[in-house]
């Protein structure tokens, strides 16, 4: 886990940085995902959705720096080489859930394997992160998929230097012989602007149509 420091002298988004940051600005945009060649790959190799998921965001949040950039545990500003996925796990007899980490290696099946004991060791730990430590490189990300939705918006209020993506993706969207996926992505101002979060957007558009190409 490297941690690559920004230099404001030669940091080409310094002043942009600056000025959001003094505002405390994030943002959030969502969106409805094709994800038809994505299920039916799975189902057809048998794998689960929600680990294939969490694979795809967490190939397209390391894709870019700026979906990597935050402070680390000293107060300094940087980005780590890569980042894991924190995500939410649902206890269904106490229907409540808990956050938890597993490193993403390039290989699926590696990580759908880790995956899987992961969930079945802390789902009903009671805790909200029962795997610790957690590490420093982490982002956040959770599913609902229970409900579909238009819009979905986190408030964070007590953390102003909370810089890294926070994703949340519904439930399927049927149209027609389609699948589609809810997909939001919030951000911090200060480190994303529109175009990181359509460069977000249509790259996990591109891997949703074509599973075969990274599943493997």
């Amino acid at each position: 886990m490297n941690f690559n420091k920004i230099d404001f002298n030669s940091w080409q988004r310094t002043d942009i940085f600056h000025h959001y940051m003094n505002q405390n600005t994030s943002f959030s945009l969502t969106n409805e995902m094709d994800i038809t060649a994505l299920y039916q790959f799975i189902k057809q190799k048998e794998y689960r959705f929600y680990p294939a998921f969490i694979f795809m965001i967490t190939r397209v949040i390391n894709s870019h720096p700026s979906f990597r950039t935050g402070y680390n545990k000293d107060g300094d500003l940087g980005y780590w080489d890569t980042v894991e996925p924190l995500y939410t796990i649902f206890d269904q007899p106490s229907e409540s859930f808990s956050a938890i980490w597993t490193h993403v290696p390039v290989d699926f099946n590696t990580f759908q394997d880790t995956y899987i004991s992961d969930v079945e060791k802390y789902k009903r730990s009671g805790k909200l992160f029962p795997k610790t430590p957690v590490p420093e490189n982490v982002f956040s990300l959770s599913m609902i998929p229970w409900t579909s939705f238009t819009g979905f918006n986190l408030n964070i209020n007590n953390n102003s230097r909370y810089l890294l993506p926070i994703i949340t993706a519904g439930g399927f969207i049927h149209k027609e012989n389609s699948i589609f996926l809810p997909l939001s992505l919030q951000v911090h101002h200060s480190v994303c602007d529109g175009y990181h979060a359509g460069l977000f957007m249509n790259a996990v558009q591109e891997l949703a149509g074509t599973p075969e190409d990274w599943l493997l």
